[in-house]
């Protein structure tokens, strides 16, 4: 009897496409989600939910680029991009300031490599006369794909420090801690919210509005009189919130938790998750927690680490992010510092922009280590008379 041939995969059409009407990167839902799913590296800042949302709150008309690979009808890469003209000519992540992390979307398996080096091409194609920056890339993220495979010049130079903890329950996060004393401690405020009769829910998909409305305002309150994010003020910020988050629930992507004391709610966390990684973005409580000696961040820990128990490709989630920013509160316990990559890519006659680009970049570093240097010189009494 003779053996049946192999079945082999048909032959498909490779295409890149440049999107820049709003109402078609709107109607890229479905097949955006398809491809965010099957890429490992995304994080929620890649989701569409997110980036689409951001687009309708602080795009530009005109300016919106989206990079898109397909092979026949599968969209296999991505890259969510802006014109931007200052301080001159680039394209950009959307997502912007307030995303803790900017990437693309490489779909995952055989089809990786060609669709990574599609995706350089294309993008050197929608580039022009600008410079490709992208900003706040996590280490291991898809970009580093497109990177190998770019053909022109490039740089890579650090960007934002991210501090990282072990995806475990909270039991073995207070046994990281440094001394017996600080794992006692720990575990009193713990006992202390307890006593206080602090109760936790997840809040469901149709309360999310109400509950993101109601984390807006306790943020307002405890920041009241304080240096705070001015942006996270904002009317639009709150219509960007409202409008992302509770897709991104529906989907898995965000869990909003809901803090009470007697029946009435005291505080609002907004955790972000994806297969790999879950992160507190943003949250909301009533000075009264910390009058009554709360300790909110161990709170807030205590309910994102059981996010990372569950969920993820391989049942369960590898880190929790503490997301950006070096503030010492969090390296009580013990994370790992990591840091995110920036990516500069330039054709022939764009380079001159690059390196006006590192330059900066160069020179932003030295002058934060001079005002590190004379923050820790006063600190020690050196301003005094």
């Amino acid at each position: 009897m003779r053996a049946a041939a192999p079945r082999t995969r048909p032959r498909t059409e490779w295409r890149t496409e440049l999107c820049t009407d709003e109402r078609e990167f709107g109607r890229l839902a479905e097949e955006w989600g398809r491809l965010y799913r099957h890429c490992g590296t995304a994080t929620p800042f890649q989701s569409h939910a997110w980036l689409h949302s951001w687009w309708l709150s602080y795009g530009t008309p005109g300016r919106l680029r989206l990079v898109l690979v397909r092979d026949g009808g599968d969209l296999v890469a991505a890259a969510p991009l802006m014109l931007v003209r200052q301080p001159w000519p680039a394209l950009v992540p959307l997502g912007g300031a307030i995303s803790d992390f900017g990437d693309v979307l490489i779909e995952d398996g055989e089809r990786a490599d060609r669709a990574a080096a599609a995706l350089a091409d294309g993008l050197a194609a929608a580039a022009r006369t600008a410079l490709i920056d992208f900003r706040e890339v996590r280490p291991g993220g898809a970009v580093e794909r497109v990177y190998a495979s770019w053909r022109g010049p490039r740089r890579q130079v650090p960007d934002s420090l991210c501090l990282e903890l072990p995806a475990v329950p909270m039991d073995d996060l207070i046994g990281r801690l440094a001394t017996a004393k600080a794992q006692q401690r720990v575990r009193a405020k713990l006992r202390k919210l307890s006593t206080l009769g602090v109760e936790r829910r997840t809040v469901r998909p149709d309360e999310v509005d109400t509950a993101l409305r109601r984390l807006l305002e306790l943020h307002r309150l405890q920041w009241q009189g304080r240096k705070v994010t001015s942006e996270h003020l904002q009317d639009r910020f709150a219509e960007h919130l409202i409008r992302s988050v509770g897709p991104m629930v529906r989907a898995g992507d965000a869990v909003v938790t809901e803090f009470l004391v007697d029946g009435t709610v005291v505080a609002v966390d907004l955790t972000l998750l994806s297969d790999r990684l879950a992160g507190g973005y943003l949250y909301g409580a009533h000075p009264q927690l910390r009058e009554r000696k709360a300790d909110v961040a161990t709170m807030l820990l205590h309910a994102c680490a059981q996010h990372t128990a569950a969920g993820g490709a391989a049942g369960g989630r590898r880190v929790l992010s503490l997301l950006r920013g070096n503030e010492p509160y969090k390296h009580h316990w013990r994370p790992q510092p990591v840091v995110n990559q920036r990516f500069l890519l330039a054709r022939r006659r764009t380079s001159p922009l690059m390196s006006a680009a590192v330059c900066d970049v160069a020179a932003r570093s030295r002058g934060k280590k001079l005002l590190d240097r004379f923050l820790d010189w006063r600190e020690r009494g050196g301003g005094r008379p």
